[in-house]
């Protein structure tokens, strides 16, 4: 995924020769390679605080997500503990009722 932006690998760094001049190794040479390893480190801190970043922020999610179901299990338990019939009124009971109504009403309608 970021292989892209970075220049060089281990093993070419580990691998790399300098010219030998008259003095040494050629000052330019050393510089732009230096300049591109420095690069590479700011390349490096970069990717590691953006997945820093990114793992604090899905940790944060994963958090929230297991907040979410410890409280979706406590509801399902409430709901399956809950016992119909105790001051309060359920579907079928509902429609026992309006059944009952509509015999009441229509029944004299029709006497």
């Amino acid at each position: 995924m970021y292989q892209n932006k970075i220049t060089l690998s281990p093993q070419e760094i580990l691998e790399k020769e300098f010219k030998i001049d008259t003095r040494g190794y050629r000052l330019k040479e050393v510089d732009q390679f230096l300049d591109t390893v420095i690069a590479d480190y700011e390349q490096f801190f970069q990717i590691i605080n953006q997945m820093e970043q990114e793992k604090a922020d899905l940790l944060k999610e994963i958090m929230n997500l297991k907040q979410e179901l410890r409280n979706a299990k406590t509801n399902a338990e409430i709901a399956k503990n809950h016992e119909p019939g105790v001051g309060e009124t359920n579907n079928v009971d509902i429609l026992r009722r309006l059944s009952q109504l509509e015999k009441m009403v229509y029944g004299k309608q029709e006497e």
